[in-house]
């Protein structure tokens, strides 16, 4: 299958402290940010470039542009924690949004907001979302992108769970998918196990007290 698990000790030594439950929200937004530049540099080494060449300040150096248009789509909200990490790595990159959220009693997911479709398709399509827990958002998100008519979609995930993974390969086979990690499995209400929690949730400091 298109998995690829980065397998790098940097990845690993911030995958452990993303999971810990001891990790602040402004630890937990920082680590995902180093993850998404981490995993975003391996997901990227296949793109297409042309030659060029550019005026340095004692002659002419030959150089290479990237021939593809790139568009960024975050699923909203936890996804957004990915963009700008990678914007710094792409910086003419596109950003476009899809917004999800997870129906509790049937753990489908439920479009609310769909920015796409207002342009010409980019040539690759990379989805990030921090978890691809059922793979439902990640199917409903790829199938919208792929009505758009982008031709090539890969998709950034700090983690994984297999069946995520199985039902985005059964719907798209042909996209990439990049991950630090695949975990054991979904409990059933549908959260990675052992996981790191409601992504969302601990990037925006809002897990619910109890007590």
């Amino acid at each position: 299958m298109n998995v690829n698990v980065i397998e790098h000790p940097l990845i690993e030594a911030h995958l452990t402290r993303l999971r810990d439950a001891a990790t602040s929200p402004r630890g937990f937004r920082a680590i995902v940010q180093r993850l998404s530049t981490l995993v975003a540099y391996e997901a990227t080494k296949d793109l297409e470039v042309f030659p060029t060449s550019v005026t340095t300040p004692l002659g002419t150096a030959p150089g290479k542009e990237l021939r593809w248009r790139i568009g960024l789509i975050p699923i909203l909200r936890a996804g957004l924690a990915m963009v700008d990490p990678i914007l710094n790595l792409i910086p003419d990159a596109e950003v476009w949004h899809l917004g999800f959220y997870r129906d509790e009693n049937t753990l489908q997911p439920v479009e609310y907001y769909d920015k796409l479709h207002e342009a010409e398709p980019v040539d690759l399509g990379i989805v990030v979302d921090p978890m691809l827990a059922t793979g439902g958002s990640a199917t409903a998100a790829v199938a919208s992108i792929k009505k758009w008519g982008v031709p090539r979609v890969k998709m950034i995930a700090m983690l994984a769970a297999p069946e995520g993974i199985a039902a985005l390969h059964s719907a798209f086979p042909d996209v990439q998918i990049y991950t630090c990690a695949i975990d054991e499995r979904l409990n059933d209400k549908g959260y990675i196990l052992p996981g790191l929690g409601d992504a969302g949730d601990r990037i925006f400091n809002t897990v619910r007290k109890r007590g």
